[in-house]
């Protein structure tokens, strides 16, 4: 049986919950630059606000998405660690290492073009560094206790959340410095594979912990004991 539209994305209802139900939703969100991860308690309305964009305009792009019933995600709760496991945690690993690569190739080479983005390797090495230990904490620690169904992760859940936010913020600084990922007039071919690189990595991470924060964590810990979201990383 098919839930009713108007129910998958009633106002009142929270970007993170809209996301997390109706298949496409994300793109939408990131169309009209509302936050569905690191801000996904946030209700539609009150996210549209603060986004500056119109409400309507965005439930009438909502309402245009096929529904199905069907979440994007695998609903077992194994399987959906497994899925982000494969394509989030592995696929960081790959890309990230070769991003850093090009953009150390990018600034040294048009050293003098005053477009390059002066700083990005050192921004996506840190980056890497970063999300390494994050993403092994949760393959050691969280991600097994998960697994056994075990209770009393409140703390390393609330842990994880603070660190999205951070990459959230990470985000931000990634786009700010690659304006949004616009190449230059005449931009070389190892600079455009960099910025479409490094746009696809934005998306993934978005994702990652859209999958995360929305509907892996709250399977653990009560809507009471969540913590505040406040970063910003899904515009």
């Amino acid at each position: 049986m098919m839930t009713p539209a108007n129910d998958l994305f009633a106002r009142n209802r929270t970007v993170g919950e809209i996301a997390a139900s109706l298949p496409g939703a994300t793109e939408v969100f990131r169309r009209f630059g509302l936050d569905f991860c690191c801000k996904g308690n946030v209700a539609l309305d009150e996210s549209a606000r603060q986004c500056g964009v119109d409400v309507g305009e965005v439930e009438q792009a909502l309402s245009a998405l096929p529904i199905d019933g069907k979440a994007e995600a695998p609903s077992a709760t194994i399987e959906l660690i497994d899925h982000i496991l494969a394509r989030y945690h592995e696929v960081h690993r790959r890309e990230l290492g070769e991003l850093v690569q090009l953009a150390r190739k990018v600034e040294k080479v048009h050293a003098g073009n005053p477009a390059v983005p002066r700083g990005l390797a050192d921004l996506l090495d840190h980056t890497r560094q970063e999300l390494e230990q994050h993403m092994a904490k949760e393959e050691l620690i969280l991600f097994p206790a998960m697994a056994k169904a075990m209770l009393g992760l409140e703390a390393p859940i609330a842990r994880m959340r603070h660190e999205h936010d951070d990459h959230g913020r990470t985000l931000e600084a990634l786009e700010a410095l690659t304006h949004d990922f616009t190449l230059p007039s005449g931009a070389c071919r190892t600079w455009e594979a960099l910025y479409a690189g490094a746009s696809k990595f934005a998306d993934d991470l978005r994702q990652h912990i859209h999958l995360e924060n929305n509907i892996l964590f709250p399977r653990f810990a009560s809507a009471s004991s969540s913590v505040q979201q406040t970063g910003k990383c899904c515009r």
